[in-house]
């Protein structure tokens, strides 16, 4: 954990890789309260003439001399020594902090909620924006995806209360301070980074020790993890409040009777006063209840009525990524969703299973993330994908990594119980519209350019071939 920076101390500040999600969400919380920002990408997207618009001065590519003068540049985690623009600026000395470090520094003043957890944290994190926008609270908020129910990745709002997607994968969420700290899971992941199960597990109790006295921790009853770091906390901080949720009987915020409910997905949500309201969400899955019911919380210890609560949850439509729909031709509808761990693949599968109904078949096409991560869990990936009519594995994207002998793709595919296998990407649609009838549901799987597919597969299915 490094040094605390307050927005003046930052001064001209440089954003390199300020097209990534994480970095744009930094570089629009800044411009917003008024600092000069400058920055540079590997690509021009279309973000960069957003954040253009809003008077930020970007350029494209990375170049020593087109570093300009500032006294500190913010850098996304690929960018790394051997970058020529981010050697220079070390070279002159100046001010590097990590997109983390930055993002904290726009938090300064506002009541913090971070939420964090292995899985669900990005479409947590929007439910508490949506509702707390829609109760007409003005949060600021900064998420790692583009919801459309907010119309960007992030935001300053005019009220007290900064909502933050805390990313785990590289400890980088050590250096918020929050006030109120969401944990929706806690499993194995991100072992490139840690090593072991018992240093994530580590990592999430460090990040909840940073609590203060009256602050407040809501974790997922359900989830082994998550109950055992509540659990902990209680015992080690009894001035730290400390609430659960899920399904469990032992949860403070409890849910039961999920169902689907005309064309949504609802359950009861009892919160453990004596009063309780049917909950009803456009996001399908239980999963999805479940991180409703922890936007709930936050939206209780915030002040909300109960009602505006579970008006602004109903009101979600989902984020980019997260089980979203992509398209429909001849009755098959395609959806894509950025799963890319074993349990994220399984919840995303049954929520599928859960709009193809008794009827319909489910048919996945999955692109397995880092050559790290499918060296750990490959035999479990192909038991979650196992829950598909038919299943096909692309070869692995490689993101920031090398190849590890060994490992490739087909270890998923050769393992999988259902039908598909591994298949070639310039295949994939044709494979895919020789199997989908009517009533089906197709997912694209994966954190890579899987997405890409999902039109291509709708545009298949429309041509019929």
């Amino acid at each position: 954990m490094q040094q605390r920076h307050t927005l003046a101390e930052l001064g001209r500040v440089h954003l390199m890789g300020i097209g990534g999600v994480g970095v744009s969400a930094v570089a629009r919380l800044m411009l917003a309260q008024g600092v000069a920002v400058t920055g540079s990408d590997a690509k021009d997207l279309p973000v960069l003439d957003e954040l253009r618009a809003l008077g930020a001065r970007i350029h494209v590519g990375y170049c020593a001399e087109e570093l300009p003068e500032a006294d500190t540049v913010v850098v996304s985690s690929v960018i790394k020594a051997g970058n020529p623009e981010y050697d220079a600026a070390r070279d002159r000395g100046m001010r590097i902090l990590h997109r983390s470090e930055g993002l904290a520094a726009t938090m300064d003043g506002h009541h913090v909620v971070a939420v964090c957890g292995t899985h669900g944290k990005t479409t947590t994190t929007s439910l508490i924006a949506v509702m707390l926008r829609e109760a007409g609270v003005s949060p600021s908020f900064a998420i790692g995806a583009n919801v459309a129910g907010l119309g960007v990745n992030a935001e300053h709002g005019s009220g007290r209360i900064f909502v933050a997607e805390a990313d785990e994968s590289d400890a980088s969420f050590l250096n918020y301070r929050p006030d109120t700290i969401v944990v929706t899971n806690i499993e194995a992941d991100h072992l490139d980074h840690y090593g072991t199960d018992a240093a994530v597990h580590e990592s999430f109790h460090q990040f909840a020790s940073l609590l203060p006295d009256g602050g407040l921790l809501i974790a997922c009853a359900d989830d082994p993890g998550a109950l055992a770091l509540a659990r902990r906390l209680r015992a080690e901080r009894p001035l730290v409040r400390v609430q659960t949720y899920g399904f469990s009987d032992a949860a403070d915020r409890r849910l039961s009777n999920s169902a689907p409910e005309a064309g949504r997905f609802a359950c009861d949500l009892d919160w453990g006063s004596g009063e309780s309201r049917r909950l009803s969400l456009a996001a399908p899955g239980d999963h999805n209840l479940l991180n409703a019911a922890a936007a709930f919380a936050v939206g209780l210890d915030c002040g909300l009525d109960p009602d505006l609560a579970i008006d602004g949850l109903a009101a979600f439509t989902g984020a980019a990524r997260r089980f979203e729909f992509r398209g429909q031709a001849h009755g098959v509808t395609v959806y894509d969703d950025y799963a890319h761990h074993p349990t994220e693949v399984l919840a995303a599968l049954r929520a599928g299973r859960a709009v193809a109904g008794e009827h319909g078949k489910v048919h996945v096409v999955f692109q397995p993330h880092l050559y790290s991560r499918t060296r750990e869990f490959w035999a479990e990936f192909a038991d979650a994908l196992s829950l598909a009519d038919t299943a096909l594995v692309l070869a692995i994207y490689a993101a920031r990594e090398q190849p590890l002998p060994g490992i490739q793709a087909s270890l998923i595919a050769e393992a999988l119980n259902t039908a598909g296998g591994l298949a070639d990407r310039d295949d994939v649609a044709a494979r895919i519209a020789e199997v989908a009838r009517s009533g089906d549901v197709v997912m694209t799987i994966g954190a890579g350019d899987v997405t890409e597919l999902g039109s291509v597969i709708v545009s298949m299915l429309e041509s019929g071939a």
